[in-house]
Formats: C-alpha cells, structure tokens, sequence
C-alpha cells in the first residue's frame, strides 16, 4: 500500500482551521475552494465532491474525533481498491497551526495521481485558511 504524506503551515489559530476540517459538507468552500468545485451530500450521508480538474469523488465520513482534530475519510466507487485518508490539525502557537493530511491508498500505482493531487488541494486550502484568519 503507498502512502501520501502532506504537511503544511497554516497561519491561522488551530481551533479556526479545525473548525472549516471538520465541516465535511462544506469542504468545497470553507476548506478548498477553487480546487473543489461543488459539493453534495447523498442519501447515506458521503459528500460527492467536483473537483476543478472534472474529476468527481464519493467520500465518506468515517470519523471527527474532536479532541484531537482529527477526520478520517474513505472514497468509495473509484479507480482505487483501496482509498482511505485523515486530516490532522496541530497547534503551533498562536496564530499558527501545522496541518497534516496522509492517504493510503491500493494500488501503489495510484500514489502517482492522488500525490499531485493532494499537492494541489494544500495549496488551496492553505490559502482559504489564511485568508479567513
């Protein structure tokens, strides 16, 4: 099984990044606009999420553990056997916290799409979080 491992800064409290995490339905415009496109919730409760490149996703909520900001999630129905990823937020200090996202995912092979990916969605989300520090 690759690993996908991505951490980045945020300048911006924990307690605040934590909150726009944790907002799974929102994720496409408290967390990642621009990569994320649109965001729905189906009738079992995954989010089916657009992203900006076309390419559309089932994730399901699998868990938030609130004291110790953290969410985990699986896709379902794509190209991966296996796709399972959590999010992490840590507190830096005031006014900064170290964001930390890892997925798992079968086969290796797909370490090669969903790393850029995942690139990406950083990239984004560190914006919208600084932005609305």
């Amino acid at each position: 099984m690759a690993t996908v491992y991505k951490e980045f800064i945020v300048e911006a409290d924990a307690a605040q990044v934590w909150d726009a995490l944790r907002d799974f339905g929102a994720v496409h415009t408290r967390l990642a606009p621009g990569f994320l496109t649109a965001c729905t919730i189906d009738a079992e409760g995954a989010r089916i999420l657009t992203f900006a490149n076309g390419l559309v996703a089932r994730e399901v909520l699998v868990g938030i553990d609130d004291a110790h900001r953290r969410l985990a999630y699986t896709v379902t129905g794509g190209q991966a056997a296996h796709h399972h990823a959590t999010a992490q937020v840590f507190d830096e200090g005031e006014g900064r916290s170290r964001f930390v996202w890892i997925t798992d995912v079968l086969p290796d092979a797909m370490a090669a799409y969903v790393g850029p990916m995942m690139e990406q969605g950083g990239i984004a989300m560190k914006k919208a979080l600084e932005q609305h520090a």
